[in-house]
């Protein structure tokens, strides 16, 4: 090969070895700066993966401290239902057995229990429903009317009616039947246990 050969070859070689540089330090900078992006882009995703678990790791924690509040309540009222009952049944229990005596402690409460719902319907022609042992302690029916005509201010008229299964305490009616006091014993339960539950309510949700 002629020096002048040799001399155009070892130019293109040049040349080409300068195109090659240059191709080469502008892929290294494309896949540089394609690895900076792709790590941000990695980092973006890897924050919203953490910024999203933490999120539904603290909406779990909410959920599972509701429903451990929420069970906690349910049992505090579970038992203050049983203590509430077993209250009742002792009462109940008790009344039974006073409203079964002889004792002037029965006598007087039934009496005032007479009273009340008499009193409460507002006196007049009433009927007293009581049960069959319990009409001889009752034992001054007219100076009873009297008294109930004092607090209603109306004439009062005290008769019997037909007997009663009932622990103690009495049912009033009107002759004419539109109007009744429930006042025995088991009713007058049922409302100071109805007062009760409404005070846990007012306890536990307030």
């Amino acid at each position: 090969m002629s020096s002048g050969t040799e001399k155009i070859v070892s130019n293109i070689m040049s040349e080409a070895r300068l195109k090659a540089d240059a191709i080469l330090q502008e892929s290294e900078l494309e896949v540089n700066s394609i690895m900076d992006n792709g790590n941000k882009q990695a980092e973006l995703e890897k924050n919203k993966i953490l910024d999203d678990a933490k999120k539904q790791s603290d909406m779990r924690y909410q959920q599972i401290i509701s429903e451990a509040k929420m069970n906690s309540r349910r049992k505090e009222l579970e038992a203050r239902e049983k203590v509430i009952e077993a209250a009742f049944e002792k009462a109940n229990d008790e009344l039974v057995s006073i409203a079964s005596s002889t004792s002037k402690e029965y006598s007087d409460a039934l009496m005032k229990m007479i009273k009340e719902a008499a009193t409460e319907i507002g006196g007049g022609d009433l009927i007293i429903h009581i049960k069959e042992e319990d009409k001889s302690k009752v034992t001054d029916i007219d100076t009873l009317a009297t008294e109930i005509k004092s607090e209603t201010g109306k004439d009062t008229h005290l008769e019997f009616g037909q007997a009663i299964d009932t622990i103690g305490g009495a049912v009033l009616k009107t002759k004419n039947g539109e109007i009744e006091v429930n006042n025995t014993i088991e009713a007058r339960m049922l409302r100071y246990k109805k007062a009760l539950r409404s005070e846990v309510a007012k306890i536990l949700f307030d």
